[in-house]
C-alpha cells in the first residue's frame, strides 16, 4: 500500500472524525447533560452548512449569497443562525416529553431539508453550492492544505471540548443535570426548568451549526445529500451511545470509533462482488447496529460512562 496515500486517507478520516466529534459533543450537551431527545441533528447541521457556504462562496447567478466573507465570519454566522433556529424550535417543542420532542424535532429537521432541496433561488437545490473556500486559501496547495485544515478542525474540537467541560462543571451544568434527573424536584426548589432546557437546546444547535460549516468548507461543495439523516442524525446518536452519554471524552471516543468502523466497512464494501456491492449500505448499517448492541450489552452506559451518575440514571 502506498504510504503517502495511507497518510492522506488518515488525514481525511481525522478531519471528518473531528466534525463528528463536534456533533457528538453538541448532542451530549442536549441529551447527556439535559436529557433532550433531539432527532433533528441533520436540520441544524444543514442550517450551519448552508449559512457559511452562502456567506463565503463566490457570487453566483443561481442562488442568493456569494458575499465572499472571511471563513471565520461564516462559521460564526453558522453557529448564530443554527442557534437562532434551535431557539425557535425549542420555543415550540421544549415542553414536550422525550419521545414527542424526538418526533417534533425530526419533523422540523425534514422541513428544513425540504426547503433546501426545493428553494432553488436560495440554495441552488439539488445542484448545490460550489467554490466554497477554506480558511487560509492560497497559503498552501494540494494535500498540504488538507493537513492545515485538519489542524484547524481539531483546534475547534479542543475548544468545543473545553467549553463543554466548563459547562458540565459549572453551577449551570449541575442544575441542568438536576433537571435531567428529576424535573419535578428541580421545579420544587425554584429552578426555571423550561429556561434551562431552552438554553441547552440552543447551545447544542449552535455547535451542530459549526460542524455543518466545517463540513461545507472541507468539501468545498454542498448539496442536500450531505445532510442525509442517516449520515448525520443516526450515526451521531450511535456514536454518543457507544462512547458514553454524559461524558465529553466518551463523546469524542464514540465519534472516532464508530466513524472508523463506518469508513473501514466502506473499503471492504468496495471489494465485494457486484451483486453484493449494491447492498453494501445495508451491510454497513447491520455492522453498526451489531456494534451498538455489543456495546450496550457489555457496557450499558457506553465505553466511557458519565462519572457521577445519580441512582435513577444508574438503574436505567
Amino acid at each position: 500500500m502506498d504510504p503517502i496515500g495511507l497518510l492522506f486517507y488518515l488525514v481525511a478520516f481525522l478531519i471528518f472524525g473531528g466534525i463528528y466529534a463536534i456533533l457528538c459533543l453538541a448532542l451530549n450537551v442536549q441529551w447527556g447533560f439535559g436529557g433532550l431527545f433531539n432527532a433533528g441533528i441533520a436540520g441544524f447541521f444543514a442550517v450551519g452548512a448552508y449559512t457559511s457556504a452562502l456567506l463565503t462562496a463566490q457570487p453566483s447567478e443561481t442562488h442568493v449569497g456569494g458575499f465572499e466573507l472571511p471563513v471565520p465570519l461564516g462559521i460564526l454566522a453558522a453557529a448564530m443562525t443554527a442557534g437562532i433556529t434551535g431557539w425557535a424550535v425549542a420555543r415550540i417543542c421544549i415542553r414536550l416529553k422525550s419521545d414527542y420532542l424526538a418526533m417534533a424535532s425530526i419533523g422540523i429537521a425534514e422541513i428544513l431539508r425540504m426547503v433546501i432541496v426545493n428553494e432553488d433561488w436560495l440554495t441552488n437545490g439539488s445542484l448545490g453550492i460550489t467554490n466554497i473556500p477554506r480558511p487560509f486559501d492560497g497559503l498552501l496547495e494540494g494535500r498540504a492544505a488538507d493537513i492545515l485544515y485538519l489542524v484547524i478542525v481539531w483546534l475547534i474540537v479542543a475548544l468545543v471540548y473545553l467549553v463543554c467541560n466548563r459547562l458540565y462543571d459549572s453551577p449551570w451544568g449541575r442544575t441542568l443535570r438536576a433537571v435531567r434527573d428529576n424535573e419535578d424536584a428541580a421545579r420544587a426548589v425554584g429552578k426555571d426548568v423550561d429556561a434551562f432546557r431552552l438554553q441547552t437546546f440552543v447551545i447544542g444547535a449552535a455547535l451542530m451549526g459549526v460542524a455543518g460549516a466545517l463540513s461545507a468548507h472541507y468539501f468545498r461543495f454542498l448539496s442536500p445529500e450531505a445532510t442525509e439523516p442517516l449520515l448525520i442524525t443516526f450515526l451521531v446518536w450511535v456514536m454518543l451511545m457507544a462512547g458514553g452519554s454524559g461524558n465529553n471524552k466518551g463523546a469524542i471516543l464514540g465519534a472516532l470509533s464508530v466513524w472508523a468502523i463506518w469508513s473501514m466497512t466502506e473499503i471492504f464494501a468496495n471489494r465485494l462482488p457486484a451483486e453484493l456491492a449494491t447492498r453494501s449500505s445495508y451491510i454497513r448499517m447491520l455492522l453498526i447496529g451489531l456494534l451498538l448492541q455489543f456495546v450496550l450489552q457489555k457496557y450499558r452506559p457506553g465505553l466511557l460512562p458519565e462519572l457521577s451518575r445519580s441512582p435513577a440514571r444508574r438503574r436505567w
